[in-house]
């Protein structure tokens, strides 16, 4: 197969090789290819370069309010556990010193030798209250190996967040080109967040008086509008995912100044088109 002489079909395999959708022994086949043809290398780094700056589209996906509720959950219950073991100590240590002071009093009345068992339950006393004292600093050694492990989760939680916020998730992504197979806009669509971003991959710069509109081709029927472009290289546009899910391809039109409406299809030449490919990055 000589791709040198199917420009369409060597964009196609290295935009597809460059998203992981090239699999198995075709995969293998294309990069053997690469590395013994110049020109077939040179496609698939520039495709490589196209879809290497995608992350710079999306903004930051901020973790859901459930997230940090479970953080709170899981600090309240390390508190009550917390709270509740040195509270049962200290109940154990009060009861016994209730009972051991009522014994200390029938000794006394006793007389002497009721002198003598208050001094035997005197330092019995004392070895119990030293037992508790013990139990309790225990107790609170554990609370503070709870706290730093708790603290420790809670850094671990507050790093997975980092991650999400910079991790980036697209659904959809066409590389639209020229008659020459030079690529020259970038869309890439979010149905999470039903957002439609357009960049400028190419030196096309339209005249003062027209402007670029984006267009979906759907299986049957005519082209739907999904929005006009403005001067800037990159925009953003709101579309809802019935628009942009079942579309094999979309188009660009050269139209008159803003655009014209939805419902009326192109006006002016296509310059730009190419087809919609589902992926996750």
């Amino acid at each position: 197969m000589n791709l040198r002489n199917n420009p369409d079909l060597l964009d196609q395999l290295a935009a597809s090789h460059a998203l992981g959708t090239l699999r198995g022994g075709a995969r293998r086949r294309f990069e053997t290819m690469a590395r013994e043809n110049a020109h077939i290398r040179a496609r698939a780094l520039v495709w490589q370069e196209c879809f290497g700056s995608m992350t710079e589209l999306l903004p930051p996906d901020r973790p859901s309010a459930n997230v940090w509720k479970r953080i709170e959950i899981q600090l309240n219950a390390v508190r009550q556990q917390a709270v509740a073991a040195t509270s049962s100590i200290s109940s154990a240590l009060v009861e016994q010193l209730r009972r051991a002071l009522s014994l200390w009093r029938g000794a006394a009345m006793a007389g002497g030798l009721a002198a003598a068992a208050a001094v035997l339950v005197a330092v019995r006393l004392d070895g119990q209250v030293e037992q508790q004292s013990t139990a309790l600093a225990q107790a609170r050694t554990q609370e503070a190996t709870l706290t730093a492990q708790l603290q420790q989760t809670s850094t671990q939680l507050q790093q997975t967040s980092v991650q999400l916020q910079n991790s980036s998730h697209l659904e959809y992504v066409a590389v639209l080109q020229d008659e020459a197979s030079a690529a020259s806009v970038l869309v890439t669509f979010d149905p999470v967040k039903r957002q439609l971003t357009m960049k400028r991959v190419g030196g096309y710069h339209e005249a003062s008086d027209k402007s670029l509109q984006l267009w979906a081709l759907p299986p049957s029927g005519g082209p739907q509008s999904l929005g006009v472009m403005g001067p800037d290289r990159m925009m953003q546009v709101s579309a809802a995912a019935g628009q942009v899910a079942d579309v094999p391809a979309l188009a660009i039109s050269l139209e008159p100044k803003g655009g014209v409406p939805a419902g009326s299809g192109p006006t002016g030449p296509i310059l730009f088109k190419g087809p919609l490919l589902k992926t996750t990055l």
